[in-house]
C-alpha cells in the first residue's frame, strides 16, 4: 500500500469519526505539521550546512553527552532517504494516536522519546550513535496495537485493527535481522508505546489537560 493511500485513510477516518473537517482536525494537522517542519528544517541545517555533524548529538550509550541525545536524536537523520522514510509513518501513526485526543499524542510522544531514549542509553550497543524518529514511530505503533487491550471502546478496537493491517509487518523491525537498522531502538520504542497504552488513563488523571 502506498504511503499517500495510508495518509488518505488517516484523513478520512478522522473526518468520519469527528463528523467533518472540524477545528480539532485542523489543530491536529497543525501540530503534526509543526513537528515535520521542525524536523525537516533541522535536517536542512544538519545535512546541507553541517555535513551531518549534528548527528554526533544522538544517543551515545552510557556517556554523559549521550544523555542529551535522548531529546535530540528523534529529530536527527543520517540522510534524506532516512528522513523521508520516517516522515510519512510519523505523520500517519501520529494522527491515529491523536484521533483519540490531542493529549494522547503528547503523552505517547513523551513516553516514546524518554523511555526509548533511556533504554538505548542504558542498554544500547557500545560505540554506537542512535538517531532518527523510528523509535518514536514504533512507540505510536505499540500504543495503537495495544490500546484496545486496555481500553475496549469501539474507537480503540477500530484503530488497532486498521494499524495492525497497515503496519503489522513492521514489527519485524524489532529483531536484528537487517544490517544497519537500529532494531534495539525499535524494540524500546515499541515497549514505550505499550507502557503508554497501559498508563495513559493514569497520566490523564494525574496531569489533566
Amino acid at each position: 500500500m502506498k504511503p499517500l493511500e495510508i495518509l488518505l485513510y488517516a484523513v478520512c477516518l478522522s473526518i468520519v469519526l469527528k463528523g467533518g473537517i472540524t477545528a480539532e482536525l485542523k489543530t491536529q494537522f497543525h501540530i503534526l505539521s509543526e513537528f515535520v517542519v521542525y524536523t525537516w528544517s533541522l535536517a536542512f541545517v544538519n545535512l546541507l550546512l553541517c555535513q551531518g555533524s549534528l548527528n554526533g548529538f544522538g544517543i551515545r550509550p552510557r556517556t554523559s553527552m549521550g544523555l542529551l541525545g535522548i531529546l535530540f536524536s528523534p529529530f536527527l537523520h543520517g540522510n534524506w532517504e532516512h528522513l523521508v522514510a520516517n516522515t510519512i509513518p510519523f505523520f500517519t501513526l501520529g494522527w491515529f494516536v491523536m484521533i483519540g485526543g490531542i493529549s494522547n499524542f503528547f503523552i505517547v510522544t513523551t513516553f516514546a522519546v524518554l523511555i526509548r531514549g533511556l533504554g538505548l542509553w542504558l542498554f544500547g550497543r557500545p560505540n554506537s550513535v542512535y538517531i532518527g524518529a523510528s523509535g518514536v514511530i514504533f512507540g505510536y505503533l505499540g500504543f495503537l496495537l495495544l490500546r484496545s487491550y486496555f481500553q475496549t471502546d469501539s474507537l480503540s478496537i477500530v484503530l488497532t485493527t486498521i494499524v495492525g493491517f497497515l503496519y503489522g509487518r513492521q514489527l519485524w523491525g524489532i529483531f536484528p535481522i537487517e544490517e544497519g537498522v537500529a532494531w534495539d531502538g525499535h524494540l524500546f520504542g515499541l515497549i514505550s508505546g505499550v507502557l503508554a497504552a497501559g498508563f495513559l488513563d493514569t497520566f490523564k488523571v494525574m496531569f489533566p489537560v
